[in-house]
């Protein structure tokens, strides 16, 4: 990590915008939160300046959106803890966690993108929104007075600010340090192959015409091919030899048969092809284009492995949603009168009812 930014500059950076971070948070008296968040803009500037050119030096500059995403999730988060109105702090929550998923999306982590749009933003976001909507009440534009002051300020900026600066100096401290000195992981994600997803092998084929001439396999024979993740080979019979000799004249196909021949062996082998008989068997090799993806390979993992967790986490979910409606629950004030009412009505049905006993 020193190859691309200086730890004591990291340090200091984050050290600032914690500072930031303090002053913009919500409290009674003297509150400049525009301060703090242009403290915090000049701070994250700053390292995201030194990040830039140090990774630039190094040839291993991200790409334009990633600085894009980033500063919208930092702005985001900021607002989550310096908003006075706890449901505004959640919408900028939901912003948060989109422009998280489109960092994900950059480094092709498919599953984690989707999986934090639908669990954050798609569950426990919006059961926190149905339990603030229904347990406060909406104040009018500009008017604080009917928030709680738990909900209008902070309780403890300046524990909550250092926390957050510590966690923060920590983990750049484990990346500058520890990672490193860790042993590559050489074990593989997930063990899922082509044979595991036999209708993807069919439907990518015929997307390309291949078996126009060739008798499709069947799925459970792809699924019982255990060779075929590691060659890569089909083997098809030919059905009709002239609608097979015509899909040879499509590209898409042809580089299936021919591989990385030169163009004379590509044309003999496109001309062997082309006359062979009905019932002839000829090998093709799969596109590479066709892999199991991030998502499929944790989706296989997720169900065979630990197909509980999934399970636990519908169970979890239910239960949250229970408690939002058990919270939200408002508790009815009564005044004198109407609690001497009330007492009165009992008394007269506890004598009625004794009466008649």
């Amino acid at each position: 990590m020193d190859h691309v930014v200086n730890q004591t500059i990291l340090f200091l950076c984050l050290v600032v915008a914690g500072l930031g971070v303090l002053v913009a948070l919500p409290r009674k008296g003297v509150n400049p939160p525009v301060l703090g968040a242009m403290v915090v803009a000049v701070a994250l500037g700053v390292l995201v300046a030194v990040l830039g050119f140090g990774a630039a030096e190094h040839e291993t500059l991200p790409p334009p959106f990633f600085y894009v995403f980033a500063l919208i999730s930092i702005g985001s988060a900021l607002r989550v803890i310096s908003h006075p109105k706890p449901v505004y702090s959640a919408l900028y929550f939901i912003l948060t966690i989109l422009a998280s998923s489109a960092l994900f999306l950059i480094m092709q982590a498919e599953f984690m993108a989707f999986a934090l749009i639908i669990i954050y933003a798609g569950a426990i976001l919006i059961t926190y929104l149905f339990v603030i909507m229904l347990a406060t009440q909406a104040p009018t534009e500009g008017d604080l007075g009917d928030l709680s002051e738990y909900d209008a300020y902070s309780r403890e900026p300046m524990i909550a600010a250092c926390c957050g600066v510590l966690i923060l100096v920590l983990v750049s401290f484990m990346l500058a340090r520890a990672l490193p000195n860790l042993s590559p992981n050489v074990a593989t994600i997930s063990e899922t192959s082509l044979t595991d997803l036999p209708k993807k092998v069919v439907r990518e084929l015929s997307d390309r015409g291949v078996f126009r001439g060739l008798e499709k396999p069947e799925v459970a024979d792809l699924a019982a091919d255990a060779s075929l993740a590691d060659s890569r080979l089909l083997t098809l019979t030919v059905a009709d030899t002239e609608r097979f000799a015509d899909s040879l004249k499509f590209p898409r196909v042809a580089e299936l048969f021919t591989g990385e021949a030169d163009a004379s062996e590509a044309d003999r082998i496109i001309a062997a092809l082309s006359g062979a008989e009905p019932g002839a068997n000829v090998t093709l090799r799969l596109p590479d284009s066709l892999e199991v993806t991030n998502a499929e390979g944790v989706g296989f993992d997720l169900i065979a492995a630990h197909p509980m967790a999934l399970e636990l986490a519908g169970v979890i979910l239910l239960m949250a949603m229970i408690g939002a409606v058990v919270l939200a629950r408002k508790q009815i004030e009564l005044s004198e009168d109407e609690k001497a009412h009330q007492a009165r009505t009992l008394e007269q049905d506890v004598i009625n009812t004794g009466g008649a006993a």
